[in-house]
């Protein structure tokens, strides 16, 4: 069963990638917003389905400077169905809604404490994107999946 929330844990995921970010975190925060807004409104990469299916809702938690490149909030993206895809009802082709939501969270202490809390808060089934081994452990504990954020990043390379 595909999630039906994702959490972000934006700073390992943009830490992920040597492309300077360290020089612009609100800039790096506001780019990863974009590519995760673009994926859900219509770049979701096609032929994709299964535990990697297009999320009913993201969550992207912002820590530090970053949390100045994107206002916390929830934008709502409407989804657009693949091409060759036939119209299953209501919801898109893939039977989840047709508006998908990314909201927007400010860590205000620790990051990894409010990626779990994220985690926590969200109807299961949740899947989490981090590297953080430590973070990890303790999102195997409460039960959310948990990919790398190299496979978030292969997900909004090939929706680009």
């Amino acid at each position: 069963m595909a999630a039906r929330t994702w959490v972000v844990d934006a700073a390992n995921v943009v830490g992920a990638r040597p492309d300077g970010w360290w020089r612009d975190r609100p800039g790096a925060a506001a780019r990863l917003h974009a590519r995760i807004l673009g994926l859900l409104a219509g770049g979701w990469p096609t032929g994709l389905r299964g535990p990697q299916g297009p999320p009913e809702r993201v969550v992207l938690v912002l820590e530090g400077a970053a949390r100045a490149g994107v206002e916390a909030g929830t934008v709502r993206a409407p989804r657009q169905p693949p091409p060759a895809a036939p119209d299953d009802g209501p919801g898109g082709p893939d039977g989840r809604p047709a508006v998908a939501a990314l909201t927007v969270t400010h860590a205000p202490g620790s990051g990894d404490d409010a990626v779990l809390a994220a985690a926590l808060d969200a109807a299961p089934p949740v899947l989490v994107f981090t590297s953080d081994q430590g973070l990890r452990a303790r999102l195997a504990e409460v039960g959310a999946q948990v990919h790398g954020a190299g496979a978030l990043w292969a997900l909004l390379d090939r929706g680009a």
